[in-house]
Parts: C-alpha cells; sequence; structure tokens
C-alpha cells in the first residue's frame, strides 16, 4: 500500500485497531474455557440422574456450581488488585478443568457437589477476568465494540457446546465428556503467557471493590437494570417449554432470542461508541420489556416468535450498553469490580427470576406472570436514563 493511500485509510478510518495479539488471546481463552463449562453444563445433572440421585440430584449439583460462581465473582476484584489478572486466570482454569476428571471414578453424589463446588470458583473467574482484560486492553473509543465482540465469543459456547454436550454423553458415554471438558478448559492457559503482566487496572494504588461499587449510583443503576433483562432471560429458559407445549415451536424460539441476542450485543457495541452506550441502555430496556410483554399471548406461534426477536435485540442491547456505560463511570483499578458487579446481575438476575415466576405462575398462570415479568423490567426504565456519571 503505497504512503498516500494509506494517509487516506487513516483519514476515513481515524479509529485505533480493534484486535491486537493481546485480545485475541483474551478471546480464545474465553473461548475454549467456556466451551469446557457448556459441555458439562446439562450433563453433569444427567450424570447424577444416572447414578441413582434423581431431580433432587441434578439440581444441587447445578445449585452448587451457581453458589460458587456468585461467591467468587464477590471476591474476585480484590483478587485481582493483589494477584494480578494473569494469575488469578490461571488459577481459575485449573479450578475449571481439573476437576472434572473425578467425575470419571465416581458418580457419588459427594463427588459430584465436591467438583460442582470447586468448578464454579473456575467458572466465577472464567467470565469476570476476561470480560475485565478486554476493558483493559481494548482501545477506549471503541471499548464497546470489543466488548461486543467478546459478547460473540462468549456466546457462541453456549449455542455450540451445551447440546454437544448432551449429544455427546449419550452417543459414547459420559467419561469422554468429561475428559474433553477438561482438556478444552485447560487449553486455555496456552494464551496466558502471551498476555501482559502489568495492566493500569492493577497497578494504581487505589482500590475500587465490591463495597465502593455498591455504593455509587453510576454503577449500581445500569446493573439493576441489565439485572430485571437477564430476570426475563432466566424466566425463558426454563418455562417457555411448558408454556408453548408445542415443542418444535418452543425449541424454535429458544434458538431464536440466543442468536438474536448475539447478534444484537455485537452491533450494540459499535452504535455504543459512535453515539453513547448511556442513550442506548433505556431503549433496550424498554425493548425487552415489550418483548416480555408478548407472551400475554401464549402458546401463539406469531406472539412467542415476535416476543424471541424483541427480547432478544433489547436484551443483547441491554447487556453491551450497560456493561460499557459501567465501565466508563469507573476507574481502571475497578474494572475488575465492574465484571463482577455485571456478572452477579446475570446469574442473580437469572436464579431469583426462575424462582419467582414459578411462585407466580402457580397462582396466577402464564400469560399473567408473564406480564408481571414484563412490568418489574417497565420499572427499572427508569435507572436506565442519562445521569451524569458521579
Amino acid at each position: 500500500m503505497s504512503e498516500s493511500s494509506q494517509r487516506a485509510r487513516d483519514v476515513r478510518d481515524p479509529r485505533p485497531p480493534l484486535v491486537g495479539r493481546h485480545l485475541a488471546l483474551v478471546f480464545a481463552a474465553t473461548f475454549t474455557s467456556l466451551a469446557g463449562v457448556f459441555l458439562l453444563l446439562s450433563v453433569v445433572p444427567m450424570y447424577a440422574v444416572s447414578g441413582g440421585a434423581g431431580r433432587a440430584g441434578a439440581g444441587v449439583a447445578t445449585g452448587s456450581l451457581m453458589l460458587t460462581t456468585v461467591l467468587a465473582e464477590l471476591a474476585l476484584p480484590r483478587l485481582l488488585i493483589r494477584f494480578g489478572y494473569v494469575p488469578v486466570l490461571a488459577a481459575g482454569l485449573l479450578l475449571l478443568g481439573l476437576p472434572p476428571l473425578a467425575l470419571i471414578a465416581s458418580s457419588d453424589m459427594t463427588t459430584i457437589i465436591v467438583v460442582s463446588l470447586v468448578r464454579g470458583v473456575g467458572f466465577g473467574v472464567a467470565v469476570v477476568v476476561p470480560n475485565a482484560l478486554v476493558a483493559a486492553l481494548a482501545p477506549a473509543a471503541r471499548r464497546g465494540e470489543a466488548l461486543g465482540l467478546f459478547g460473540l465469543t462468549a456466546g457462541l459456547p453456549t449455542m455450540l457446546a451445551l447440546p454437544l454436550g448432551v449429544w455427546l454423553a449419550g452417543e459414547v458415554g459420559y467419561p469422554p465428556v468429561f475428559i474433553a471438558a477438561s482438556v478444552v478448559s485447560l487449553a486455555a492457559l496456552a494464551a496466558l503467557p502471551g498476555l501482559p503482566r502489568h495492566l493500569a487496572s492493577t497497578s494504581e494504588r487505589r482500590t475500587f471493590g465490591i463495597v465502593a461499587g455498591l455504593r455509587s449510583p453510576g454503577l449500581v443503576r445500569p446493573a439493576v437494570a441489565f439485572a430485571t433483562t437477564a430476570m426475563a432471560a432466566g424466566v425463558l429458559i426454563t418455562f417457555l417449554p411448558e408454556a408453548v407445549p408445542a415443542g418444535g415451536v418452543a425449541a424454535a424460539a429458544l434458538f431464536v432470542q440466543p442468536a438474536a441476542t448475539t447478534l444484537t450485543r455485537w452491533q450494540a457495541g459499535r452504535a455504543g461508541d459512535r453515539h453513547g452506550a448511556a442513550r442506548l441502555l433505556a431503549p433496550a430496556v424498554t425493548l425487552s420489556a415489550a418483548g416480555i410483554a408478548l407472551l400475554v399471548l401464549v402458546p401463539h406461534p406469531a406472539a412467542v416468535f415476535a416476543s424471541m426477536v424483541l427480547f432478544g435485540a433489547g436484551f443483547g442491547v441491554t447487556q453491551n450498553a450497560s456493561l460499557a456505560l459501567m465501565y466508563e463511570r469507573a476507574p481502571a483499578s475497578g474494572y475488575g469490580t465492574v465484571s463482577a458487579l455485571w456478572n452477579i446481575g446475570y446469574d442473580g438476575g437469572m436464579g431469583v427470576g426462575g424462582v419467582a415466576f414459578g411462585v407466580a405462575a402457580a397462582h396466577t398462570g402464564y400469560p399473567a406472570a408473564f406480564a408481571a415479568t414484563a412490568a418489574v423490567i417497565f420499572l427499572t426504565v427508569p435507572l436506565a436514563f442519562r445521569r451524569r456519571a458521579p
């Protein structure tokens, strides 16, 4: 390329390059580690049932995983400041990748619970640390777009590895799936030597932990607004197959929603970098609520698919805009805290949503329970409006 043509290209696109070597390594580590998580997310509960633990045992296995995931997310901001991103991520990958090998020897419920508890800590690390690394490594002018690509990288394992694990368990048995999940998770360690050891977010003396984050309205407001949409996502995963008796419609709808979410989360990053993430958040939360409100018409197929498109799009934009906005409002030393708060909102929202919706639906039926869910999301729209950052 000639010097003049290079200058012309720079004038047309003055933004800094987006994906350099470091971000590419973070994306690779994210994909492989989360692929290891989702290969086993449904398989371990199946393994518990096959060992005689029943449905209760399956629920305990998943609950144990999510319990230590949230506890790890609470502890990670301080650990990241003290030890740095790369050592903490290395420890988390080991906790995620090694325990599944113990399941080869035993399907005893005690073994399953212990393995799930340990892997939950690794899971918390695998979702918080790469997220914060992206914020620390991406050019500030293109952070939203980088977070959108991160969302795509993190979303693909859900769509690919989750059904693959179930299929492999039925075709070749459980031990090969446990080995595959272990190998895939540990493969992420290969990316770590190429990551920088010292980042601005861990070199600052002033720390910004969970307590400081919870005291910051500029972080709590978008986090709560996002958590309500995550609550609705948990409701859909858990209850849509029961609310829509036609199995084919429910399965297709549950593919449309995450596909729309993944695509819009990616594209929202570019729009947020150009126009500001704060401008996107309130419309995205409103769109999410409108999508859920359409489910008062269940089980009508047209309403269900329209709902999945609207909610999926709103949820994807909400994910990106809320996270980008929180990073804008936090110091570099608080990137780990932002990632932890956001992921706690995600995991906690999905868990609380499933429980609360189940109680409501048992008393009112599905249409009224979906209407109540939409109303809760609508109530948080004011939290998403632009406010001056503290």
